[in-house]
């Protein structure tokens, strides 16, 4: 090859273009090997990069996102959820409702699959490079009281505003204090046909007043997230316990 090969590695060095100098020996091989031109090598060695950098990027998404565990769709056993239609949850896989500002909301039984469901959603949108934030409601409700303490709350509002997809797990396990509730209607609210949120619940929403305390915030909050929003009802037996049979 023409290219100067010891050159141009150390000027990538230099760049500190990793996929491109992880890559180079090989790419460089293949290229002599296959009698290909400087410009095939040069344009190999620029999709390894972007190959790189699209995992970097994805791997800084998912740990930003603070998932409890790591749940992808290929592991969900719809034989043992036969209470869903497998092509509603894949079409959400999709992310056309995030384009659309629409909240996704799963209400039903303790164990049915919904945090495995919309960890899968989360751990998709982050390999299509969105931005995501996963939460219980008690953590989440107990951050906004933390953040308002230590006046910082403006801040971490917008953090929260801002975020592609918002998840809120197990709205309904644990009653929330007037103060968390007065803060998680002030999310509800900026967000609203703003942003994407899903929320998962084991009460429905006519027991969500239990949850908050106030069943006129209850009521406003329910409003804000179900006036374009999907909602799926989980009904059946434990998911996590047929899967151990």
């Amino acid at each position: 090859m023409l290219i100067l090969k010891d050159e141009l590695y150390n000027k990538l060095k230099y760049c500190k273009l990793s996929g491109m100098i992880e890559a180079f020996d090989r790419v460089y091989k293949e290229t002599l090997d296959n009698n290909l031109t400087q410009l095939d090598f040069i344009e190999m060695l620029l999709d390894e990069e972007v190959i790189n950098r699209e995992n970097n990027r994805y791997k800084r998404l998912l740990k930003n996102a603070s998932f409890p565990t790591i749940k992808t769709i290929d592991t969900f056993n719809f034989s043992k959820a036969a209470f869903l239609n497998k092509k509603d949850i894949m079409n959400l896989l999709s992310l056309d409702f995030l384009n659309e500002n629409q909240n996704i909301v799963f209400i039903g039984d303790q164990g049915t699959g919904k945090t495995h469901l919309v960890t899968s959603i989360g751990v998709e949108a982050c390999k299509q490079g969105k931005s995501v934030l996963f939460y219980t409601a008690a953590s989440l409700g107990n951050k906004l009281i933390e953040m308002q303490d230590q006046i910082l709350l403006t801040k971490f509002i917008e953090k929260l505003k801002k975020v592609d997809l918002l998840i809120l797990d197990e709205l309904g396990y644990v009653s929330l204090s007037q103060k968390s509730t007065q803060l998680l209607f002030q999310v509800f609210s900026e967000r609203y046909e703003k942003g994407s949120i899903i929320v998962t619940s084991n009460l429905e929403f006519g027991e969500w007043g239990n949850i908050f305390n106030d069943e006129i915030m209850a009521a406003a909050i329910i409003d804000r997230l179900i006036h374009n929003s999907i909602i799926k009802s989980f009904k059946g037996q434990s998911y996590r316990l047929l899967n151990r049979q």
